[in-house]
């Protein structure tokens, strides 16, 4: 199994999930080799729920990584979970389209781009245009 799953799915005993059960755990790579993992951390009312790749994302930026270029995904169920919307977007700030999305379905992972699963981000050149 890729190391990058793996670190997705060991850092999923850290979610905090009361209330869904549904533990999320994302690992990011850097372009010089370096891992941030982050994992989903839910509040009662939902909306202010952070999710494992924005955490993952956050972490990395915060020790001065602006290029990734994998992310790793994987929840409690192997299900093949993607990043939702929001995460995509937050990913497509720092990424290009070719960024490649591992998603763990248990016994095989899938695999997308970025392009693929947002195509047309909204960008800094969209918003000057």
């Amino acid at each position: 199994m890729d190391e990058l799953i793996e670190a997705a799915r060991a850092i999923q005993d850290s979610a905090h999930a009361p209330y869904s059960g549904y533990r999320v755990g994302a690992a990011l790579e850097t372009d010089s080799g370096d891992v941030f993992v982050g994992c989903n951390l839910e509040n009662a009312n939902y909306s202010n729920s952070l999710h494992a790749e924005e955490v993952a994302i956050a972490d990395a930026v915060k020790n001065g990584h602006r290029e990734f270029t994998r992310i790793a995904v994987s929840s409690s169920r192997r299900d093949g979970v993607t990043p939702c919307g929001m995460c995509r977007q937050t990913l497509a700030e720092f990424c290009d389209d070719d960024l490649r999305i591992l998603c763990d379905r248990g016994d095989d992972v899938r695999e997308y781009t970025l392009g693929e699963l947002l195509p047309d981000a909204i960008s800094e050149a969209t918003l000057s245009t």
